[in-house]
C-alpha cells in the first residue's frame, strides 16, 4: 500500500505564512500528479495546487500569487509554501498523489490509484 503523511498546518494571523509538506511511501514505481486539495467547513473539497509529473503547475485562482507548490521527486514530497494567508484559507488540507505501486494482493499486481493523506488543519485569524 501506498501512505501519504503530512505536516505543517496550525494556527496563524492574517497576513502570516504556512508551509506544507507531503512525502509518500510504500512501493512505490511512479508518482504522476501530486497535489494539495483542501475543504473548509460546509464546503466541498476543492483543488489548492498541482504539480504534474511533467513538471506542470497549476493553480485556484483563489490562490495563485500566494501559494507555491514544489516537488522532490526522489523524496517523493510535495510541499506547498503559503503567503498571505486569509480567513478564507481555513480548512482541513489533504494531499493528493496519482501513484503507480506493488500489490501482490491486487490484480493487476502493479495498479495505479490516487491516495489522499490524513488531512492537516489550517486555521487563519482575522
Amino acid at each position: 500500500q501506498v501512505q501519504l503523511s503530512e505536516s505543517g498546518g496550525g494556527l496563524v494571523q492574517q497576513g502570516g505564512s504556512l508551509t506544507l509538506s507531503c512525502t509518500a511511501s510504500g512501493r512505490i514505481f511512479s508518482i504522476y500528479d501530486m497535489g494539495w486539495y483542501r475543504q473548509a467547513p460546509g464546503k466541498e473539497r476543492e483543488m489548492v495546487a498541482i504539480f504534474t509529473d511533467g513538471g506542470m503547475v497549476d493553480y485556484a485562482d483563489s490562490v495563485l500569487g500566494r501559494f507555491f507548490i514544489s516537488r522532490d521527486n526522489p523524496k517523493k514530497t510535495v510541499t506547498l509554501q503559503m503567503n498571505n494567508l486569509k480567513p478564507e484559507d481555513t480548512g482541513v488540507y489533504y494531499c493528493n498523489a496519482d501513484v503507480l505501486y506493488a500489490d501482490h494482493r491486487k490484480t493487476p499486481a502493479i495498479p495505479r490509484d490516487k491516495f489522499w493523506g490524513q488531512g492537516t488543519q489550517v486555521t487563519v485569524s482575522s
